[in-house]
């Protein structure tokens, strides 16, 4: 079983930036995936970034260019840089984890972004 606890998530201005952190604990040998995900009121969770254990990384067109995933496999962390932030950008953040193709994916809890204009 994997726990997840994030952290990073608030209010910032229009054109501001936030650092999400998620820290992955449990029964953990290694990590296929890791990632954010994000659920705005009233719409779908929908794919913000991935990254792989073997350094592949995956945006959503919303965000390319203004986010940047990253991992630091020794500590099971992933972060989200999220740089000229939109209201547009405003939701839940989740994140999310795979250990391996024939495991089941873990959430975290989210965390609140918020990002006025």
């Amino acid at each position: 079983q994997v726990q997840l606890v994030e952290s990073g998530g608030g209010l910032v201005q229009a054109g501001g930036s936030l650092r999400l952190s998620c820290a992955a604990s449990g029964s953990i040998r290694s990590i296929l995936r890791m990632g954010w995900y994000r659920q705005a009121p009233g719409k779908q969770r929908e794919l913000v970034a991935t990254a792989t254990s073997g350094g592949g990384t995956n945006y959503a067109d919303s965000v390319k260019g203004r986010f940047t995933i990253s991992r630091d496999n020794a500590n099971n962390t992933v972060y989200l840089q999220m740089n000229s932030l939109k209201p547009e950008d405003t939701a839940v953040y989740y994140c999310n984890v795979l250990l391996s193709p024939f495991s089941q994916n873990s959430w975290g809890q989210g965390t609140q972004v918020t990002v006025s204009s």
